[in-house]
């Protein structure tokens, strides 16, 4: 069939979209969302009648169904604003409300093309297969599938991910598996496979990720841990595995849009996401935001571009790389309220703005947004960091510890370590226990050598204990890292205005310029 709307030709038997003469890139999942609103025009449909036609079986994020809108607007030279062709229709669903002329079209299919291309899996794309009890014992199974269920709950949680239902993933129990037959029938690019076995009082847990597509291990994990609690351990497990998978993924769909000649505004994404996460430098910074802004250029409204831009904007914001400081944290929080208004239940989007109002000076409200990313997320580990920091700006260090020490749990190879451990340490030199924030800020180092920060921190408290030699040459690396930093500076760009908190910062320059940073 083929449709004609505006200026636009909509071919569902080559599945092409056209604008006059020229064929307009279009992924598989917008293509199908709008097929779906094109074919149901004569009606509302609501978000489940959309998730159900278009991502049969899976589990689909708020964030994800709003950035496929949003695509689908885009491609069709319509916005969210706007609303000239799809017109969302608060609490009852959206409708597609142009002009449509039908006519039917025979495809290559109906002449016997046994070429035909089958549709590529969505990017994302993941079956949590039911994980092996090798331990011997039937009473075990009740573990092992509950480990199953629950990552397959919270993997949905990350943000563009397809899912496949447990209840699908279980009929492959027992079975013998082939990856690559499993990766056809579902259409999914990653296959999750594991086994848990106790033996004695421990209890171990091996993951290991799969190309569905090559059959390829992408990844893998074990955990080796003595049984107490079963179900604390279960979910200590599923919380580790779904963070350390979200770094994996973004890193395996970045190495693939690398490669791809034609990158869309979701692979565009993944690259931006995959160097914010190889460290939070200004060359970083700088090539993050560019693919975030090239992804924008092709999708004005795409929700993880638009969260990109603002992260970026809050890690510019609040290092002391720049004097502007405000700009960067005034601009992340009007972008990051925009995706709000857009994606209301987007964890690292609360995240972000709660992020924003700490760094300036509103620790309380920063704390409630991170709270609300929480109640989205279970998981999400850096609004557990993120509030340990807030109570230090609160004048409350002595909470800033255990905050830190969840977040520690749920991501113990989380990419922000060096900070969290850095927060930590801040708060045991704004109490007074100069040796343990050495050796909290020393874990920070250790963690990530390229911080500045860390050894801005450091090479203060050093001062303090009387270890000047150290103190200036951690000083010198801290400089040699970021040229630019000074006391002033520094003094300039204070987030909170506690009385507790401005008196640690007191003992802080102190330090520093014992150490030889520069007054200005």
């Amino acid at each position: 069939m083929r449709y004609f709307f505006e200026h636009y030709a909509f071919d569902t038997d080559r599945r092409e979209l056209q604008r006059g003469p020229d064929v307009v890139p279009t992924t598989p999942q917008v293509f199908d969302l709008l097929d779906y609103l094109i074919r149901n025009r004569e009606r509302v449909v609501s978000k489940d009648d959309l998730v159900n036609a278009i991502w049969k079986g899976r589990v689909v994020s708020d964030a994800a169904l709003t950035t496929r809108l949003n695509a689908a607007r885009s491609v069709i030279g319509d916005t969210g604003e706007e609303q000239r062709l799809i017109k969302t229709l608060p609490r009852k669903g959206f409708r597609f409300i142009g002009t449509v002329r039908e006519a039917e079209v025979r495809s290559a299919a109906h002449y016997g093309d046994m070429n035909a291309v089958p549709t590529p899996a969505p990017r994302l794309s993941i079956v949590v297969l039911p994980f092996a009890n090798l331990s011997g014992d039937p009473k075990h199974d009740y573990f092992v599938d509950g480990v199953t269920e629950s990552l397959t709950t919270d993997l949905s949680r990350i943000s563009g991910s397809f899912v496949i239902a447990h209840n699908t993933a279980l009929t492959f129990k027992g079975k013998p598996i082939d990856v690559k037959q499993i990766g056809r029938e579902l259409n999914v690019r990653y296959l999750l496979e594991g086994s848990v076995q106790r033996g004695g009082n421990r209890l171990r847990v091996n993951v290991q990720l799969i190309d569905a597509e090559t059959g390829n291990h992408l990844w893998a994990e074990r955990f080796d841990k003595p049984v107490a609690d079963l179900f604390d351990m279960q979910d200590e497990i599923v919380s580790r595995l779904a963070n350390t998978l979200n770094a994996q993924l973004i890193d395996v769909e970045a190495r693939r849009a690398e490669r791809s000649p034609h990158p869309d505004a979701t692979d565009l994404c993944f690259q931006g996401a995959a160097w914010i996460n190889r460290g939070r430098i200004p060359e970083h910074m700088a090539q993050a935001r560019g693919f975030f802004e090239r992804a924008l250029a092709l999708e004005p409204g795409n929700v993880e571009a638009l969260v990109g831009i603002a992260r970026v904007n809050l890690l510019i914001g609040s290092s002391f790389f720049t004097d502007d400081r405000m700009e960067h944290l005034t601009a992340a929080e009007a972008v990051v309220t925009k995706v709000l208004s857009l994606a209301p239940n987007h964890p690292m989007a609360h995240q972000v703005l709660g992020s924003v109002q700490m760094f300036t000076n509103r620790a309380a409200q920063g704390i409630a947004q991170c709270e609300r990313a929480l109640a989205l997320d279970r998981n999400w580990a850096q609004a557990h960091a993120s509030i340990g920091l807030a109570k230090l700006y609160l004048g409350r260090g002595g909470e800033t510890e255990a905050h830190i020490e969840q977040a520690l749990r749920l991501s113990p190879r989380d990419t922000a370590v060096y900070l969290w451990t850095m927060w930590v340490g801040l708060a045991k030199f704004w109490q007074g226990s100069d040796a343990e924030a050495m050796v909290w800020l020393r874990r920070s180092l250790e963690a990530n050598r390229n911080s500045p920060l860390a050894h801005f921190y450091l090479a203060a408290v050093l001062a303090h204990g009387g270890e000047l030699d150290e103190a200036q040459a951690t000083a010198r690396a801290g400089l040699a890292l970021n040229p630019s930093f000074s006391i002033r500076r520094f003094r300039a760009n204070t987030p909170s205005n506690n009385p507790m908190y401005l008196a640690g910062r007191e003992r802080v320059y102190e330090g520093l310029r014992m150490a030889g940073v520069p007054d200005g």
